[in-house]
């Protein structure tokens, strides 16, 4: 029997606008089972627009059966882009990074943090007439604090930021919506947690 996999987060999570299989997490996975490590496609919380509370009622909703072998975390796009405080995300990331742990069977070293990207880099940020230079500073801010805090929890954090930003006005990187990436940036953001997933599923201690 493989090993269980639960993703936790919002669009970029559930995948908005693309396959199934163009899915970050489902993509990560695939990558994984080719280097040898059984893991199974996840169970995925995850719905488009959720903040960290509605992801934290979602959870509760679908009440999944643990522990898992592995679980991932993106989660605070919506947050930002609704002009919530970034002190009420920090308390609400730390919160469910806490429920992830619990979730992985308490070993925050089989969980894994994705920062979110920068929305503003997309046609859909282009056009949307907010200022880019702020969805940028706010980006980076939110996703430092979820770097902080999974760093204290000893969790790893896993940057794609930066993917987000070199290629987010590249038509073949952005689902037909303008806004979500394509199965194609998704496998920049599988390829970059690779190292670190197959690290963390690699350790029985």
């Amino acid at each position: 029997m493989g090993l269980s996999y639960l993703a936790l987060g919002d669009s970029y999570t559930i995948g908005e606008a693309v396959a199934v299989d163009g899915r970050w997490p489902h993509q990560l996975a695939a990558a994984l089972r080719a280097q040898g490590i059984a893991l199974g496609d996840p169970q995925t919380i995850a719905t488009t627009g959720w903040t960290t509370d509605e992801l934290d009622a979602g959870i509760n909703d679908v009440a999944p059966q643990g522990p898992f072998d592995f679980v991932s975390l993106l989660i605070g796009v919506n947050n930002q882009y609704r002009g919530r405080p970034l002190d009420e995300y920090q308390v609400q990331f730390q919160a469910l990074l806490q429920r992830a742990i619990g979730f992985a069977g308490g070993r925050a070293d089989r969980v894994l943090v994705l920062s979110f990207p920068d929305w503003g880099t997309t046609p859909y940020g282009a056009g949307s007439g907010r200022d880019l230079g702020q969805i940028e500073l706010e980006t980076d801010e939110f996703n430092a604090a979820a770097e902080v805090i999974s760093t204290q929890q000893g969790v790893a954090f896993v940057d794609i930021t930066d993917i987000s930003r070199d290629t987010g006005a590249d038509p073949a990187m952005i689902a037909e919506d303008g806004l979500h990436p394509s199965a194609r940036m998704y496998a920049l953001w599988s390829a970059r947690a690779l190292p670190m997933a197959a690290h963390l599923l690699g350790r029985t201690d």
